[in-house]
């Protein structure tokens, strides 16, 4: 049975996972006596359960000749196609709702940004909420396993930085199970479900533990669920308006602080507990780039803070800056690894200094994003990194012309081949980013509200909308026009550029 299934087509086995978990938000909707919700909920998950069978039925002796290219399709299809189902609960349960309402609510979740026309708590049923949250938890499972497994053998999503020239796998060794499983020649297939059966306990587990957390913290069962999940997959949905909303305080901040590291690198989910694996874990090249922009903004806010504040007293100025600190320190993390969550402290900090902190520095951040096969979006670290060791480099040239790199092999690829494919990525990214903003403008925005939103919908950072400019952005404000090209732009960044130029290559489809 179970290999019937594995042999049918990725995309009717999403929906059939869609289908199936649209009967969770039934029993909460039960719960709020939320009749109309329910019923929403279990027709489409009953309509779409068979509709996926019967598809299934009809696909299941289709044979692939290209499997790398199938699975790259059937990701494309994921955040353009599944949304389409996805949406149907979502209009039939919110009275007045469009389809393209809908359909622009489940494009933003799947992709683990975050957007949302309901940003008022208490919109809509906590239900929806749960989906909304649980759509994002399942997109951000799903960055994971094709990742690895689609992505990865293809030297795309950020691996190419360390991928060898005319190598088909990256060069750095591979998380979990060596290089040969994840060379040109393996079947893809088959390194989707050995990945998937790896990382779904991790995957889990981890939200359990930190949902426990949360409990423990004194959070209510809903938010914690929603907020844990949103913290896994980097979503910034929250059924509350934000952490501030909820009933943790510190504690619960704490908390959800300590799982934003798994942003920052994969090997903080691959962990094997070896000795080896420590060792590489505080040598990872991610994690310490990721710590020294979180402390080196985090640093620089406290500062410009704490002289907007000089003149205050001692006692006052010791409490405040205390708060101020974190306030800062939650808030850039939660940036930089495009949740969006800010801490219920980040308005006391610049309420303390009298100053107002600049949207553009968390816009920054955003771009900057978190670690390669995570579920963060931005540019990714990695790629920062070898940009910053090139440019180091070539200031050492500078001052000493004739000098030799060291370092190894592995550190002059990163300077040479990885910070030029590095760069070639941040142009088309900033290409992304005029086009985007060029067709908001043409839907008759602001340069201040199309660049803000651009970059919330390219790094999958919803909740930028609301922080990153002087006036709050709302989704809801804006027409169906301006909400389409956002969607386009949140699937582009999700995907990222090279793998949507790669479907494009006309050799890629002549195999």
């Amino acid at each position: 049975m179970l290999r019937r299934i594995y042999d049918l087509p990725l995309l009717v086995i999403l929906m059939g996972v869609g289908a199936g978990a649209m009967f969770l938000p039934v029993g909460v909707a039960l719960a709020e006596r939320d009749w109309l919700t329910a019923r929403s909920f279990l027709y489409s998950g009953l309509l779409f359960s068979v509709l996926a069978a019967l598809i299934g039925l009809a696909t299941v002796r289709n044979r692939v000749s290209n499997q790398a290219r199938s699975h790259l399709l059937a990701m494309l299809s994921f955040y353009t196609v599944l949304p389409l189902m996805l949406a149907v609960p979502v209009v039939e349960s919110v009275p007045g709702a469009s389809f393209l309402d809908g359909y622009f609510e489940m494009v933003s979740s799947l992709t683990t940004t975050g957007a949302t026309l309901y940003d008022v708590p208490g919109q809509v049923s906590g239900a929806l909420h749960l989906w909304r949250a649980m759509v994002g938890w399942l997109g951000g499972f799903f960055i994971w396993v094709t990742a690895i497994s689609i992505l990865a053998p293809m030297n795309l999503g950020g691996f190419e930085v360390t991928a060898g020239a005319g190598a088909g796998t990256p060069t750095a060794p591979h998380p979990v199970g060596g290089g040969a499983e994840t060379g040109k020649g393996a079947d893809p297939r088959g390194r989707l479900v050995r990945f998937a059966s790896r990382l779904a306990p991790v995957y889990l587990g981890l939200t359990a533990a930190l949902w426990v957390l949360m409990l423990v913290a004194g959070e209510g069962p809903l938010v914690a669920a929603c907020h844990a999940m949103s913290i896994l997959s980097t979503s910034g949905i929250s059924p509350v308006g934000g952490v501030p909303g909820g009933q943790s305080g510190f504690a619960g901040e704490l908390f959800l602080w300590g799982f934003f590291i798994f942003a920052f690198s994969r090997r903080t989910f691959m962990f094997d507990f070896r000795a080896e694996s420590w060792r590489a874990l505080r040598s990872d090249l991610e994690i310490r780039m990721g710590v020294a922009i979180a402390w080196a903004v985090t640093l620089f806010l406290f500062v410009r803070h704490w002289l907007g504040a000089y003149d205050m007293a001692a006692e006052e100025n010791l409490f405040a800056a205390l708060r101020a600190l974190w306030g800062a320190v939650f808030t850039v993390t939660s940036y930089l690894t495009t949740t969006g969550f800010e801490s219920a402290d980040w308005a006391a900090a610049q309420s303390w200094s009298g100053l107002a902190t600049p949207g553009l520095i968390l816009v920054g951040l955003a771009v900057f994003g978190g670690g390669v096969a995570t579920t963060a979006g931005g540019v990714k670290l990695l790629r920062i990194y070898a940009l910053y060791k090139h440019g180091v480099r070539e200031m050492e040239k500078l001052v000493h012309p004739s000098s030799v790199g060291g370092a190894g092999a592995f550190a002059r690829r990163m300077r040479r081949q990885g910070a030029q494919i590095a760069f070639v990525f941040f142009m088309l990214f900033a290409l992304s980013v005029a086009v985007t903003m060029v067709a908001l403008a043409a839907t008759g925005l602001g340069f201040e509200a199309s660049m803000v939103l651009t970059v919330a919908a390219l790094t999958t950072t919803g909740p930028l909308a609301s922080a990153g400019s002087e006036a709050a952005l709302s989704y809801a404000a804006l027409g169906d026009g301006a909400r389409m090209i956002l969607a386009a732009a949140m699937v582009v960044g999700r995907l990222e550029t090279l793998a949507i130029i790669a479907l494009l290559n006309p050799d890629f489809w002549r195999t």
